[in-house]
């Protein structure tokens, strides 16, 4: 009768099909991340065979924006631009889904490691293990998230690290030289400068919010888990409310730092977009 009912206790402990519905889900989302979001962002009007075409394109706009001189950015840019905001928007639906089904397997995993009183000390520490690893997944989804916000906000400054070196293209080169001039020097900017300086300023006010958001969220959970660990008397609850409220505290500092260089960036964008140029960003 004990080997009988062993087996059920741990199903009840570990729910298999709930386990395995979710890895499932993680693998086919983290496969949709990866094959996805290109065919999402071709609308049928442009799309790019691979990055060289991508940053061909790029770099074809670009110049083309540069040498106008004007306000408006030339089709051959803004297609570019379009393109690479629906990828941003696809991937980070699709990074959203892929934190939520990671979250809630990890979530799953700790429940079953603070339940698995009867289990033998390996079995613990898989569980353990298990739920670390996936707890890190989706601290890397998160950190996937908040790069294709702020991708799909600021998409034209999201391209710029993406255009091509002009060292052996005397256009880009020539581009490059008067943005650096220009940025450097106060004789005055050209419009295409001030879109720079402009798109380059969302850019990271938009990490400066989600920072923001973070720094303050984590410090709740930072909050709960130590008020968890005090009331608890369970050996096994009280090193995960410790875990949990260190790596929280710790979230909460690391996102309290990057609100602050973003919105330094953010405040001082000519400077940064500047160093940006000069190799230095």
């Amino acid at each position: 009768m004990v080997s009988s009912a062993a087996p059920a206790r741990s199903d009840k402990i570990v729910p298999g099909r709930a386990l395995g519905a979710l890895t499932a889900l993680v693998l086919l989302l983290v496969t949709a991340l990866v094959l996805a979001p290109p065919p999402l962002a071709d609308t049928g009007n442009r799309g790019f065979a691979d990055q060289n075409e991508l940053r061909q394109a790029l770099r074809d706009g670009f110049v083309a924006y540069w040498n106008s001189g004007g306000s408006t950015r030339p089709p051959a840019l803004t297609s570019v631009i379009d393109y690479w905001f629906r990828f941003h928007v696809a991937k980070g639906v699709i990074a959203v889904l892929l934190l939520v089904t990671l979250v809630a397997l990890a979530a799953l995993l700790w429940k079953a490691y603070l339940r698995a009183g009867g289990f033998s000390a390996g079995q613990r520490s898989a569980l353990a293990t298990a739920g670390a690893v996936i707890s890190m997944f989706a601290f890397g989804a998160l950190l996937v998230v908040i790069a294709n916000i702020q991708g799909a906000v600021a998409p034209f400054s999201s391209l710029l690290p993406m255009l091509p070196s002009g060292a052996n293209d005397p256009q880009l080169t020539t581009a490059f030289d008067q943005i650096r001039q220009q940025l450097t020097e106060s004789t005055g900017t050209t419009p295409p400068v001030d879109d720079m300086v402009g798109d380059f300023a969302r850019y990271h006010v938009t990490v400066a919010v989600i920072a923001a958001i973070l720094a303050i969220t984590a410090l709740g959970l930072t909050a709960v888990s130590w008020r968890r660990f005090v009331r608890s008397s369970d050996t096994r609850s009280r090193r995960l409310r410790c875990a949990s409220g260190i790596v929280t505290a710790l979230l909460s500092l690391a996102s309290t730092l990057l609100l602050a260089a973003n919105t330094s960036a953010a405040m001082n964008s000519t400077t940064a977009l500047s160093a940006f140029f000069n190799g230095s960003w």
